[in-house]
């Protein structure tokens, strides 16, 4: 039987794109011909009809496998949801905005059949992003390059394919606040990089804003480094010993030379900043301690609404199950014949 590509596609409120996108990848899995291809659409919560699209692409196309989630649980989390269900061969991530081109899969297949696990893409320019997103998406990937021993390449995002041993120790993976970027890097295997220009996005608006791309770097430096309490640490020892130091030679100074103590505004000022920098280190005290109470929870990842599988993975389902079958009786009979 032919190997299964299948093709992950997160998408919330993106009615302008989906069928432009749809067809595209289908082009792309026409000049794929030794393979059989499958869509994994996931709607996250969608408000428009995007949901109401997807499943309308599931009953035309057979290589549709639509999932809708009761609710918006962010795109971190609706990307696992399509790994939990993704069966092909080989596992592939595309948004939906076509910000990353289709035909990026035929390079990713062409690495994957070279015996490379992870085939990611690497963008070389970002069209359609301000300076001020560009400047802080590679602070963001140098900053956290450096506080984590994880490596995570620099400029690139979910795009990319990945074999089928590194799914299945992807989806072992169920942490409440997840860095998809960093488990990507975490679970390791051969890697190599797909360069490549970010075009615009087709159609519509980005769902991200700058306050949800703040969040979105507080959750990966805090998911995968104890850098921050560490620097923290440094620093209270650092003050600690310079005021230490301070006050010793202030009350050396006065009983030496009798010098009146002065300095009230210079008092209260540091005051200020001592008490400032306790209160932003105490900030990520809690930001840990939170994400420490959302583990001890253990609620489901996500809760799946809707889904109509594909039918040609559930054609390949059922070819496994039979072909598992046989095997056990064959063993069976074997062990017969062995008494």
């Amino acid at each position: 039987m032919s190997k299964l590509i299948s093709v992950i596609v997160p998408a919330y409120n993106e009615e302008e794109v989906i069928h432009s996108f749809h067809a595209r990848m289908s082009a792309v899995f026409d000049r794929l011909p030794g393979y059989r291809c499958e869509f994994v659409f996931v709607d996250d919560g969608s408000i428009d009809t995007t949901r109401r699209m997807i499943m309308d692409l599931a009953a035309s196309d057979p290589r549709v496998c639509a999932i809708s989630l009761s609710r918006n649980f962010g795109k971190e989390v609706a990307m696992t949801a399509g790994l939990d269900s993704a069966r092909g061969d080989a596992v592939a991530i595309f948004d939906v905005d076509l910000q990353d081109p289709p035909e990026l899969l035929l390079e990713f297949v062409e690495n994957w059949e070279k015996g490379v696990d992870v085939v990611y893409a690497k963008r070389t320019q970002r069209d359609g992003e301000s300076w001020l997103k560009k400047a802080s998406a590679a602070a963001f990937y140098r900053v956290i390059g450096r506080l984590t021993n994880v490596s995570i390449p620099p400029d690139t995002g979910d795009c990319r394919l990945m074999s089928r041993r590194v799914v299945e120790q992807l989806v072992r993976l169920r942490e409440q606040h997840r860095f998809m970027k960093g488990l990507f890097a975490w679970v390791g295997f051969p890697s190599v990089a797909v360069e490549y220009r970010r075009e615009p996005r087709d159609a519509g608006g980005t769902k991200f804003n700058y306050l949800k791309l703040w969040n979105f770097a507080l959750e990966g430096i805090t998911s995968f480094t104890i850098a921050p309490l560490k620097i923290a640490m440094y620093i209270g020892f650092i003050l600690a010993t310079g005021a230490f130091i301070m006050g010793g030679w202030i009350v050396a100074k006065t009983l030496v030379w009798g010098e009146v103590v002065r300095g009230y505004p210079t008092l209260v000022v540091t005051v200020l900043c001592l008490g400032g920098i306790q209160l932003f280190f105490i900030g990520i005290l809690g930001e840990y301690l939170g994400r420490i109470f959302g583990e001890t929870k253990q609620r489901p990842l996500y809760i799946v609404d809707r889904k109509v599988p594909s039918r040609i993975a559930f054609a390949r389902s059922v070819d496994d199950a039979f072909i598992r079958e046989s095997d056990n009786r064959r063993a069976e009979q074997e062990h017969g014949i062995g008494q």
